[in-house]
């Protein structure tokens, strides 16, 4: 049977008074019940901790071996709960998530600097990666979430709609295009195009529906950052499609945009965890705020609790 923690408490009480007076005061627990605590733990470990034969309790050799063994057992025991209770209470912990670069720099900045307002001790650590690398990464257990499109045949993960998102033509400032209300898809065949990063989830969509128009791309060069495409597109070397909220963290210097329709096609992100892994006290906390910031813009794809 090993020890208890009332058993380590009372022997370390009365190894530092001396008295089973003082130590029933310091641990609140009466002397009989210390006596009895001591006798225990003396049984437990084979041979006596004190020695009785004088007015004072003193240590044995074996007790006072002992006892800084057993003050850094409560130390740690102490130290356990304690960072527990902070974790619970989110005054301490870390957050890891991968989110795809429309999301990481479109939606996460405010929410990012609002969570650190209420939890300035919560390490966050944010990882700008492409759709399949979400999805690896919180199946690995590297990311806690990942904010990505929907999974697609991947049973382990779970996807949770937070806000919709749609496809925007991007155009230099004076092109025609810009004058009307919105562009139709089959539009932008006939337009000199740079192309975002091939491996992209936005691009795949772009991809897949100018095929289902019939209307190939005329790419001049495509770009792996966002901001690349922006300012080559400002230069007038052509026109692009980007999520509205990539158009959003992108310099609006020298283009604009306009909705691109027929098709007009929803573009659900949300939040993707592991299945059967609950999420940490901080992670939920995270996840909260992220909900709310969707629900503030108006743009959830359900009603959100």
């Amino acid at each position: 049977m090993n020890p208890s923690i009332q058993q380590l408490r009372a022997f370390v009480a009365v190894a530092h008074s001396r008295s089973l007076a003082e130590a029933s005061e310091h641990i609140h627990l009466s002397q009989p019940a210390i006596s009895i605590a001591i006798r225990k733990l003396e049984a437990t470990v084979g041979g006596p901790l004190f020695s009785r034969t004088t007015r004072q309790l003193a240590l044995t050799p074996e007790g006072d071996a002992f006892l800084p063994v057993a003050v850094r057992l409560l130390d740690d025991w102490n130290e356990a709960f304690s960072d527990l209770g902070e974790r619970f209470s989110k005054q301490r912990g870390k957050v890891t998530v991968a989110a795809l670069p429309t999301l990481a720099a479109g939606l996460l900045p405010g929410i990012i600097a609002t969570f650190h307002a209420h939890y300035p001790r919560i390490n966050l650590s944010l990882h700008d990666v492409l759709a399949e690398q979400v999805n690896q990464m919180v199946r690995e257990g590297r990311a806690d979430m990942g904010l990505s499109v929907s999974p697609q045949d991947s049973e382990d993960l779970v996807f949770e709609p937070v806000l919709v998102d749609r496809y925007v033509a991007v155009c230099p400032l004076g092109h025609p295009l810009l004058a009307q209300t919105s562009v139709e898809w089959a539009q932008l065949a006939r337009q000199p195009f740079i192309g975002i990063n091939r491996l992209s989830s936005s691009r795949q969509d772009i991809d897949r529906i100018m095929g289902e128009v019939g209307q190939p791309l005329d790419i001049i060069c495509d770009a792996s950052q966002i901001a690349t495409v922006g300012r080559m597109v400002a230069a007038g070397l052509g026109i692009s499609v980007l999520p509205s909220l990539s158009f959003r963290q992108i310099a609006s210097e020298g283009i604009d945009h306009r909705p691109l329709v027929t098709p007009t096609i929803r573009r659900e992100l949300g939040i993707v965890t592991r299945r059967r892994h609950p999420l940490s006290a901080a992670a939920t906390a995270l996840r909260e705020a992220i909900l709310e910031e969707a629900l503030a813009r108006g743009e959830p794809t359900r009603p959100m609790g």
